[in-house]
């Protein structure tokens, strides 16, 4: 369904959050710019960045576009969510700094949503490019594998807890429209840092309304050893001690919401993997006595682990040698 391109189609308020990568900013912003939907609003919200990166906004000439700054580095969940607060339009869409989308994007996934006012989302499948925006097309096929969205078929999903949840199928920050009046956008908690996309899904279902899927890639995530995916995993460990401590607060918002009741043991183990995900970064960092507590606490709900029990046993080996065994 397509929408047509007129100006009486509603406003989407494109959020493009950004910190200190200008050349990548400006081919987000290009495919904002470039969006064959014309009705849009775009909110670049600068968190700090040590470069000047209004400028680049400024070079558009576009008055569609409007550049926010931070006065201080609030992080990429408070950044981009002040950015939503400001939003005008009927729907919004998140586009990371990095990221692209077809100059369809909108066009496909709009239309829906006004068509049928109990969907409270819509969103697409999305391509994985490399720090050069090639398409890694081995990359593509086995993302939308391990967020199962080879398996969803185009249509309406209400509810939609646990494609939302637990396939984590729906991509907020690059390949999703929201109808800005089903949030409540002052819910949301400082402690789901990194994780505000999955929260924000989580808010999505709890308003009870359906979810459109178009099974067509419709945008570019762009995977590069800058992007929040790459650096919360092996290679910076304060980057990993945020994300698991995210994932220990949001994990254990779902287990305790009656209406994800059947997905509670799925909730469990993934907050029981974030205590071991904690521990393991702070033993990186040398902070053993921080990290007992989490390990202790995972195994005495879980019994028996072996990531969790390799490290705690690591917890009381020398450093040197820890480092070694945590970076080998």
């Amino acid at each position: 369904m397509q929408s047509s391109i007129n100006q009486q189609n509603p406003l989407v308020s494109i959020i493009i959050p950004t910190y200190n990568r200008p050349n990548y900013l400006k081919q987000a912003i290009a495919s904002a710019v470039q969006q064959t939907y014309k009705n849009i609003e775009i909110i670049v919200s600068d968190d700090c960045s040590p470069v000047d990166q209004q400028a680049i906004a400024e070079s558009f000439g576009d008055p569609r576009i409007r550049f926010r700054r931070n006065a201080t580095n609030l992080g990429i969940a408070l950044n981009v969510i002040a950015a939503y607060k400001e939003a005008k339009g009927k729907y919004v869409a998140s586009l990371n700094d990095d990221d692209i989308w077809n100059e369809d994007f909108l066009e496909k996934l709009v239309g829906h949503l006004e068509a049928n006012p109990d969907l409270v989302l819509a969103f697409s499948d999305h391509y994985i490019m490399d720090s050069d925006g090639k398409i890694d097309q081995t990359a593509t096929e086995e993302n939308s594998r391990r967020w199962q969205r080879d398996k969803l078929k185009e249509g309406i999903y209400q509810p939609f807890y646990e494609i939302g949840l637990v396939h984590k199928a729906v991509a907020c920050a690059v390949a999703t429209v929201i109808r800005r009046d089903a949030i409540e956008w002052n819910q949301f908690p400082v402690q789901m840092g990194p994780f505000w996309d999955l929260y924000l899904v989580y808010l999505a279902c709890r308003n009870g309304g359906g979810a459109y899927y178009c099974p067509e890639r419709l945008s570019k995530y762009r995977v590069h050893s800058q992007s929040e995916s790459m650096i919360s995993g092996n290679v910076n460990a304060i980057a990993k001690i945020r994300a698991s401590r995210a994932g220990i607060f949001c994990y254990r918002q779902f287990m305790l919401d009656e209406n994800l009741k059947e997905f509670q043991s799925y909730f469990r183990d993934k907050w029981l993997e974030a205590h071991t995900s904690l521990s393991i970064g702070l033993l990186r960092i040398e902070k053993k006595a921080e990290a007992r507590p989490y390990l202790l606490n995972a195994l005495r709900e879980q019994k028996f682990n072996l990531r969790t029990l390799a490290a705690l046993v690591i917890s009381f080996i020398p450093q040197p040698l820890v480092k070694k065994l945590l970076t080998s």
